[in-house]
């Protein structure tokens, strides 16, 4: 019952090995069950690790518009291994992970009511960090590429 749950829902969507764990701890699942059900998924390649981590990276950075930082941490969260995160990492375009944070970072100076003011560009900045992208790459796009357009 509890294997052909979880296959289903390997089926639909990317999944680690954590949230299955999860799943399997929330249905009252035996810890030697629990084993032998997540090894049979592992063969049968119904999940795997490394392959949820380049995929959540990917949706997050593109679609979430969220920076390296905040996607490693969420991964950490899902005791993915670091060998997996960095190598995730890696795979992301430099110029689709750059063109979605200045995206991110200009949608946000639209509506920042201090303008190109020193409170402004503080704002800015800031948003960038709780996004998870890298501090230096942030500043660098508010000093380069960011003219302040209030609505």
């Amino acid at each position: 019952m509890a294997l052909s749950r979880l296959e289903t829902l390997c089926a639909r969507a990317e999944r680690c090995r954590y949230e299955l764990e999860q799943k399997l701890r929330l249905w009252g699942i035996s810890p030697s069950d629990r084993d032998r059900i997540l090894e049979r998924l592992e063969r049968g390649r119904y999940f795997d690790d490394s392959r949820f981590a380049a995929a959540f990276t990917r949706d997050k950075a593109l679609y979430a518009r969220w920076g390296r930082r905040k996607i490693e941490a969420a991964l950490r969260l899902k005791r993915i291994s670091s060998a997996d995160i960095a190598a995730a990492a890696e795979e992301l375009d430099e110029d689709e992970y750059r063109s979605a944070m200045l995206d991110a970072l200009a949608a946000k100076a639209r509506s920042i009511k201090e303008g190109d003011t020193y409170e402004g560009r503080t704002k800015l900045y800031r948003f960038g960090l709780s996004r998870g992208y890298e501090p230096a790459l942030v500043a660098a796009a508010i000093r380069a590429h960011l003219p302040f357009r209030p609505e």
